[in-house]
C-alpha cells in the first residue's frame, strides 16, 4: 500500500453518491477545497461517529471553503440509508470496485481480531483548488477528525 503524500495531484474520479448522481473531484477545481474521507464502512459506530461530526462541523466548514466528500466501498442503497439515518448533510460516494481507495493508497491489508482481511484504511486528504493534496489526515481519532481538519484549516 502506497499512500499518496501532500504535494501529489489528486486522481481524478467520478463516482456516484448516495442519491445516484456522479460527482467527480474535477467539479469543485478552482472553486472549493476538498476533504476526500475514506471510511470502512456505513453505519459502524466509528464511521457514525466521523460523519455525524462532519455533519455537524458543516457550516464551519463551508466557511472554510471546503466540501466534504466519504468515500467508501458500500453500494448506493447502504449509502442511502446511512443519509438519511444519520441525516448527513454531504455527498457519500460508493467506491465498490475500490478503485478510488486504491488510487489513493488506502485500501491494503488490515488486521482485526485476530483476522487479516483486504480493507480501507481510514485516511484523509486535503485537496486544494488546484487539485492537488495539500494535507493527508492520517493521526486521529473518529471522534476529533472534525476538530483536527477544521483546525488545520484555520492554521492552528
Amino acid at each position: 500500500m502506497q499512500t499518496l503524500e501532500a504535494g501529489a495531484a489528486a486522481p481524478e474520479f467520478s463516482l456516484q453518491d448516495q442519491n445516484g448522481n456522479t460527482v467527480s473531484l474535477s467539479q469543485f477545481k478552482g472553486k472549493n477545497k476538498v476533504l476526500v474521507y475514506f471510511y470502512p464502512k456505513a453505519m459502524t459506530p466509528g464511521c457514525t461517529t466521523q460523519a455525524c461530526s462532519l455533519r455537524d462541523s458543516k457550516a464551519e466548514l463551508d466557511a472554510l471553503n471546503t466540501v466534504v466528500l466519504g468515500l467508501s466501498p458500500d453500494p448506493v442503497k447502504k449509502l442511502k440509508g446511512f443519509e438519511e439515518k444519520k441525516e448527513l448533510n454531504f455527498a457519500l460516494l460508493s467506491d465498490e470496485d475500490h478503485a478510488v481507495a486504491d488510487a489513493f493508497g488506502v485500501w491494503g491489508l488490515k488486521k482485526f481480531m485476530g483476522k487479516e482481511y483486504d480493507g480501507i484504511h481510514r485516511l484523509s486528504f486535503l485537496v486544494d483548488e488546484n487539485g492537488v493534496i495539500e494535507h493527508v489526515f492520517n493521526k486521529f481519532k473518529t471522534k476529533d477528525h472534525h476538530d483536527v481538519v477544521i483546525n488545520y484549516l484555520k492554521g492552528e
